[in-house]
């Protein structure tokens, strides 16, 4: 495999995962949580900043003055798991850290959309953030758009609260939009314009970014919702550089999170032989809708080397794959993961 090169290390340096331990907490603290930042942090005056919707145009304070509610999420980049690819596509080396569930607060979006008059013809809303730069050779800021049937959900939400506490800066301060289920990509930051469209938005992160493509000829699917995926909370201790674990023998609890865009988490296998047999983990109640789910395994763990691995399933009949589905972006790798554990007497 080809080596890091110094342009994906600063992306990295930019960027960071959650460390898999804070699968701990059911809300990942806003330090821990997954961040990635397409261009720059804007600078923002949040006295002077202002949301356009169609003809309307809302302060921060009279956004908080409207209907607010609370969700706890579960946000995952689309790209998470592509430095685990073969050959490596060349980004945001992410490995298996890019995630993090939040409670968001904010208020939500179909309300304020129909104040603002949903045109006759509309087909989809468009979502413009403050930031900018170059990619694909063209400058931008960075836009998604969403169905207008799929921006009208009522789970949609316009956040301006993350865990209690006003939006910090690198996660879109002051407003953010914030669709459950779907891939990070979608929930734009430091929103600053939201526009109806009569067609088919062609911009480049809707029309060539976040599209699941085996070449660059095809025009691939585009990424919505998030595959199912389950992750341990790694068990025993850690090696330095390799991450391997140690564990002493006897009964361990081994546990983690699962989630699914497409569907409730159904069911949580375990496998202590690299995926040779399974049985099945204990899930813990269900909660949040569209938060991930805790379970648990009590694992006989015997002397010497295991891989451990773990597969969820959702209500859909969704399951994750053993092997990992390569593409040209490195995108939706949902492959099971493994985890090697050296089990000592």
């Amino acid at each position: 495999m080809e080596g890091i090169s110094l342009e994906e290390l600063q992306l990295a340096a930019r960027n960071h995962g959650m460390p898999l331990e804070a699968l701990r907490y059911p809300v990942t603290p806003v330090g821990l949580h997954y961040l990635l930042i397409h261009y720059d942090v804007p600078a923002v005056e949040p006295d002077a900043w202002r949301l356009a919707v169609g003809g309307l145009e809302l302060s921060l304070d009279e956004l908080r003055a409207r209907p607010a509610v609370e969700h706890i999420v579960t946000m995952e980049c689309a790209g998470n798991g592509r430095a685990r690819l073969e050959p490596r596509p060349v980004s945001q080396p992410w490995i298996l850290e890019a995630v993090g569930t939040a409670r968001w607060r904010g208020t939500p979006l179909a309300p304020l959309l129909e104040e603002a008059g949903v045109p006759d013809g509309t087909v989809e809303v468009l979502f413009t953030g403050l930031d900018r730069g170059i990619e694909g050779g063209d400058e931008q800021a960075f836009q998604r758009a969403l169905a207008l049937e799929e921006a009208m959900r009522g789970e949609i939400l316009l956040a301006y609260e993350m865990n209690g506490a006003p939006l910090p800066p690198q996660h879109g301060f002051p407003l953010r939009l914030v669709v459950p289920g779907w891939y990070g990509m979608t929930n734009v930051k430091w929103l600053s314009r939201i526009e109806f469209l009569d067609e088919p938005f062609a911009g480049y992160q809707q029309s060539w970014s976040y599209r699941v493509r085996q070449s660059e000829d095809e025009a691939g699917e585009p990424l919505q919702r998030m595959q199912p995926r389950s992750l341990f909370v790694p068990p025993g201790i850690p090696e330095f550089l390799t991450r391997e674990r140690t564990v002493a023998a006897g009964e361990v609890s081994v546990e983690g999170r699962a989630w699914s865009g497409l569907a409730p988490i159904a069911s949580v296998e375990v496998s202590d032989d690299g995926g040779s047999t399974w049985a099945a983990a204990e899930l813990e109640p269900a909660g949040e809708p569209w938060a991930w789910r805790g379970w648990s395994f009590r694992w006989d763990a015997q002397p010497g080397e295991h891989v451990l691995c773990s597969c969820a399933r959702d209500e859909a009949g969704n399951e994750q794959p053993v092997e990992p589905p390569w593409n040209l972006g490195g995108y939706a790798n949902n492959a099971v993961q493994t985890v090697r554990v050296t089990v000592t007497p």
